[in-house]
């Protein structure tokens, strides 16, 4: 059944107080809102202000003010739409077009990239088309159409706003690249092409040194990059990650923490690839320099799937590109990483890292820098404290009765931490290097998406519905 609204007559004016978690988790990423109590305890009859069904969207909740903006899809249909952040009231929803259709598995889609705000106004960005922006009464701003994108799973990384800047990662098989737009015309600022990188799902973050311009921070395939946020010149890079990075990046005065874990990345398991001429000396029987499928030097890399993923143009040949990218994935590095850059430019990755940490990662949820301790939440529940000046863990154990596959990042506010499964199963922690659970509570539906704090109020997105939750 299509989904039907009736747009409020009188549209609530944006509250002066501005954007109060503005993109991502929150604001500048930190997944933290202090300031208001905040309840331990959650669920369809407790502590619950209102719940709403809204159409379908694995996109996290961003607030201005007195709104709230998703993302969403429908019937095939992409949407932006404006909540009243008080009531759950849907104000307006606005179609963006559609002109082509990425590949997505079951824990993606169409609507993944979480919008972000500048107070007043909306930007999204859909790899089904590019990016638009809308008014607070849902009038379109202004639209620049991005790609086609060439991304088996689609696009996952979410928009931010920074100095006068929208700024988009979008990573694909070839082709990467960052880019800037003016937030008032939607017009291209500058754009910094990323040949040494491939699909991947990282947020950018905007590191601010003590000394120095802004800089922007890139989670990429394999490698962690910063760029002049003025500019988008290239300024350092970082190596020895995992493929297909998802996190935000952290930072704490001088330091940036970058989390990654890719399958077959733990100590032990990384595969030896030979080298390209090794390969083409061996298998190339045509000459041609290249490797086609017939060619591929052992039998599963021939079947389908796993030839589409090194197949990273579709052109049915694996050049050295290509396989540089095959044999990475063979042997992805799965670590948090501690990084001081200081004014160092280029190749950092010895003089830059402060530490290593490998233990029980995530491997999309990021991690969450809250008074003083880094906490990590992964598949099965199993939720981590470790100290950030020397990368050691403190205690990593399980979340009792919440043992279950982790998406949405953890947040925090009021001395709590909370947690959200994809069964909707919601754990309250209190935070500390020998953290505890203080509440499991658990709702309808499927969560993708990482809550929001506001005011006193969380609000938490299902598959199905909308939650505001607080203090009664």
């Amino acid at each position: 059944m299509m989904w039907r609204i009736t747009v409020s007559v009188l549209l609530l004016a944006v509250s002066a107080m501005g954007a109060d978690w503005p993109q991502f988790r929150g604001p500048q990423g930190t997944g933290i809102a202090e300031g208001s109590e905040l309840p331990s305890r959650f669920g369809e009859d407790v502590n619950l202000f209102w719940k709403r069904q809204v159409p379908p969207g694995h996109s996290s909740p961003v607030i201005a003010g007195d709104r709230i903006f998703l993302t969403a899809h429908e019937s095939e249909k992409l949407l932006v739409l404006a909540m009243e952040r008080d009531t759950g009231e849907v104000l307006w929803i606005r179609e963006v077009p559609r002109p082509r259709r990425e590949q997505f598995q079951r824990t993606h889609g169409p609507a993944s990239p979480s919008p972000v705000t500048d107070g007043e106004n909306v930007y999204a960005f859909f790899g089904d088309f590019g990016a638009i922006s809308f008014d607070a009464a849902g009038n379109e701003r202004w639209r620049h159409p991005l790609g086609p994108f060439v991304n088996q799973n689609g696009h996952g990384s979410s928009p931010i706003l920074a100095d006068g800047k929208l700024l988009i990662v979008c990573d694909q098989q070839v082709g990467s690249y960052l880019i800037a737009l003016d937030p008032e015309t939607g017009k291209q600022v500058w754009k910094a092409e990323r040949p040494e990188t491939t699909r991947g799902y990282g947020t950018a973050g905007v590191f601010r040194p003590p000394h120095g311009r802004p800089q922007v921070v890139v989670p990429g395939a394999y490698r962690v990059l910063a760029y002049d946020l003025e500019t988008g010149e290239r300024l350092w890079w970082v190596n020895g990650f995992a493929w297909q990075l998802k996190c935000v990046p952290l930072f704490d005065g001088e330091t940036i923490y970058i989390n990654g874990w890719e399958i077959g990345g733990d100590p032990g398991q990384r595969q030896e690839t030979p080298s390209f001429e090794e390969v083409l000396a061996n298998h190339d029987t045509n000459k041609d320099g290249l490797l086609s499928q017939d060619e591929a030097p052992d039998e599963r890399l021939r079947s389908a799937h796993p030839w589409s993923e090194a197949d990273l143009g579709g052109d049915g040949t694996l050049d050295e590109r290509d396989w540089y990218f095959f044999a990475a994935r063979r042997a992805p590095v799965n670590n948090l990483v501690a990084i001081r850059p200081g004014d160092m430019r280029g190749d950092i990755t010895k003089k830059g890292v402060l530490w290593r940490y490998d233990k029980s990662l995530p491997n999309t949820p990021s991690p969450l820098l809250y008074r003083g301790t880094i906490y990590l939440v992964k598949d099965g529940g199993i939720f981590s404290s470790v100290d950030p000046s020397k990368g050691e863990a403190r205690r990593v154990d399980r979340l009792r009765d919440a043992i279950d596959k982790y998406w949405a990042s953890p947040v925090a506010g009021d001395g709590k931490i909370f947690t959200v499964s994809e069964g909707c199963m919601i754990s309250t922690v209190s935070p500390g290097a020998h953290w505890s659970v203080i509440e499991t509570s658990s709702l309808e539906g499927t969560c993708f998406a990482t809550p929001a704090i506001v005011d006193g109020r969380i609000y938490l997105r299902s598959l199905q519905a909308m939650y505001s939750f607080g203090l009664q």
